[in-house]
């Protein structure tokens, strides 16, 4: 049987005007700000006006560690999200912008797939409504000020050996990892090493995604530390002025995009950090204004569960006092099977023995979900060459685990595949108790906070941080800096380190090669192993395959 691609589906939509689609959440016209016909942004004033609504049940989307066998989350959440509408609950989806990077390196692109999917596919692919220029401008904007600080007499006495931000692109290049700038002699400043991170790994896009309004983003914006004096004391941005003109430039990327799934129900679509250089989830303005318009709000966090849910958990919950109702853990027969050892040359034959070694992924993730106090639920998410023999076995563990799984078929099917999924979640989101509490308190000191998410998430044996390490994390809880969470960057396809460490292994350390103080984010980033916070293309990039047809449209994006 041949299947329509994902890019084909979403041309084929039957998309409604976009203010039909934010009247369905009781948005109206004078509310929202039109991107064209099918997009639009919620205004400031609207989200003012409903800040003290009532508020709706969340439920938490994540998954097993990915893999090149495909697990499906953000087609989970969208299937998911039209499921619960299709039984006549008012739902909204919160899901996170695409970044250019793997749209043209690897991964491809974040707007589901098959039967459900956001569109417009390709604008939200690609530029969408100018939310990540608007970021990569108000970082760059900033590195920009700080050389023009020193060049015209250094005020705030920067040494410029410890000059800490970054600049940022969209893009992976990893030629652009290490650089020297201001070469050519006076006119052009001071030479000094620098270097890039790609815009998802930016701070200013972690502010943009916690800060509640303009005047939060402003503050955060300014307590940003951009370099340290000779005395070692903190530069913060406010410090050179720069936190206004930055404002300005995200004034309009703070306001959530609304956009529709194929079946015409609202999905907002806002922010973008990955979940394994920063924190993994939406904004929490698109996320709170949903729960403050919705019954239901489905929300996904990046890659597997012990990287965008944990962040998630420990991070925005924390951050934004939310609490999910819910947890939805997607894994796929295929997935499970590559976690098991088996090449993806041979995902299509049945291998039961595979699936079975496989679900250790599977349950240290339930495990890890369950220690966060959240009922969590199995989205089975099927593919045409799983066996009902694998989907018995996957249920029949599940079960052991005192847990429920459930097969979708949301890619081929949309909401129909998901009824039954949507029935159980929102009868597990209306008896939640409440016992959701994060894995530690802030007032544990850096190190153990690493150390508790090695150990319990990772089921690490050791954290290995050298001296220079310690000293700098002692350093910051001195400078008062100790309450705040920790942000772990790491490998997504392993709880280790080593991204070829697939199942659930034991016995292994977590090494730390950086660490990071993001003061206006209000979190530590703690950099593992080789993980980059500005990726490279891999050997042949999805760049290569796509281009406009004769018809002029784009082929190769999916």
């Amino acid at each position: 049987m041949k299947f329509k691609s994902d890019i084909e589906i979403a041309r084929s939509a039957k998309k409604i005007p976009i203010a039909d689609v934010a009247k369905k959440l009781g948005i109206s016209y004078d509310d929202i700000v039109p991107y064209g016909h099918d997009k639009a942004k919620i205004s400031d004033n609207f989200l003012k006006k409903i800040s003290s609504k009532k508020k709706g049940k969340l439920i938490l989307v994540t998954a097993i560690n990915p893999t090149p066998a495909g697990e499906g989350k953000t087609t989970t959440t969208v299937g998911l999200g039209d499921g619960l509408n299709a039984i006549g609950k008012k739902t909204a989806i919160c899901i996170r912008e695409a970044s250019l990077g793997p749209c043209f390196g690897m991964k491809g692109g974040a707007a589901g797939g098959g039967q459900a999917q956001v569109v417009p596919m390709e604008e939200m692919n690609l530029h969408f409504t100018g939310d990540f220029h608007a970021i990569t401008s108000a970082h760059n904007l900033l590195s920009a000020m700080i050389d023009n600080h020193i060049y015209w007499g250094n005020k705030e006495q920067i040494d410029i050996r410890r000059i800490v931000w970054k600049r940022v692109l969209d893009m992976n290049d990893r030629a652009l990892r290490d650089i020297v700038t201001s070469l050519g002699g006076a006119p052009n400043g001071y030479p000094r090493q620098a270097g890039f991170d790609i815009t998802v790994a930016s701070e200013v896009m972690a502010i943009l995604c916690l800060a509640d309004d303009l005047k939060d983003l402003k503050q955060r914006l300014g307590n940003i530390i951009i370099a340290y004096r000779r005395d070692k004391s903190p530069v913060f941005c406010k410090d050179i002025k720069a936190d206004g003109a930055m404002t300005v430039l995200l004034q309009q990327a703070m306001q959530p995009n609304i956009v529709q799934t194929l079946e015409n129900n609202p999905a907002l679509v806002h922010g973008g950090p990955f979940a394994n250089i920063a924190h993994g989830c939406n904004s929490v303005i698109a996320t709170k204004a949903a729960l403050n318009l919705a019954d239901y709000v489905v929300t996904e966090a990046g890659f597997g569960a012990d990287l965008g849910a944990e962040k998630f958990l420990n991070i925005k919950c924390r951050k934004a006092n939310l609490k999910p109702s819910a947890v939805v853990l997607v894994a796929t027969v295929r997935a499970l099977k590559m976690n098991g050892g088996i090449t993806k040359e041979k995902l299509g034959e049945e291998n039961l023995l595979a699936v079975e070694k496989g679900c250790d992924n599977l349950g240290r993730h339930i495990e890890n979900l369950k220690s966060f106090g959240i009922p969590v639920i199995i989205a089975i998410n099927h593919f045409i060459s799983d066996t009902e023999n694998e989907i018995s076995k996957i249920k029949e563990y599940v079960l052991k685990k005192d847990c429920e799984a459930i097969l979708c078929k949301h890619w081929e099917k949309g909401s129909e595949g998901t009824i039954e999924l949507a029935k159980k979640v929102a009868e597990i989101a209306d008896n939640d108790e409440g016992q959701f509490s994060t894995l530690y308190p802030d007032k544990m000191n850096l190190l153990e906070k690493i150390e508790t998410i090695c150990k319990k998430i990772y089921r690490a044996d050791e954290v290995i941080a050298d001296k220079t390490i310690r000293d700098q994390l002692q350093s910051w809880e001195e400078n008062g800096y100790g309450n705040l969470p920790v942000c772990m960057a790491k490998t997504q396809y392993s709880f280790t380190t080593d991204p070829n460490r697939r199942g659930a292994p034991t016995g292994h350390s977590i090494p730390i090669r950086e660490v990071r103080l993001s003061a206006g984010a209000g979190f530590i980033v703690v950099v593992c192993g080789d993980i980059m916070t500005m990726p490279g293309l891999p050997k042949i990039p999805s760049a290569e395959n796509i281009y406009l047809n004769e018809n002029s449209q784009i082929e190769g994006l999916f």
